[in-house]
């Protein structure tokens, strides 16, 4: 299957953007003061589970980009 180049950037722009957005998300997840994430200093159900999205978003992001970036190279191959 050939990506386009459009598609190829989305991809890739997507899997950035999803690192840039989780890991603000997961700064500002430790450093939360409300209570949420942590209770008496130790982690909550809250804080573990919003990890948990955050690394699949990870995942997912290294996943997406990849695709993207595989897409743009092998475009420049044919090119």
């Amino acid at each position: 299957m050939k990506l386009s180049r459009r598609l190829s950037w989305f991809l890739l722009v997507f899997g950035v953007w999803s690192w840039v957005i989780w890991v603000t998300f997961v700064k500002n997840l430790v450093k939360d003061g409300s209570g949420l994430a942590f209770d008496d200093g130790h982690p909550t159900a809250y804080f573990w589970v919003h990890l948990t999205l955050a690394v699949v978003s990870f995942v997912w992001g290294t996943v997406i980009g990849g695709i993207g970036l595989r897409g743009l190279r092998a475009l420049r191959r044919t090119a």
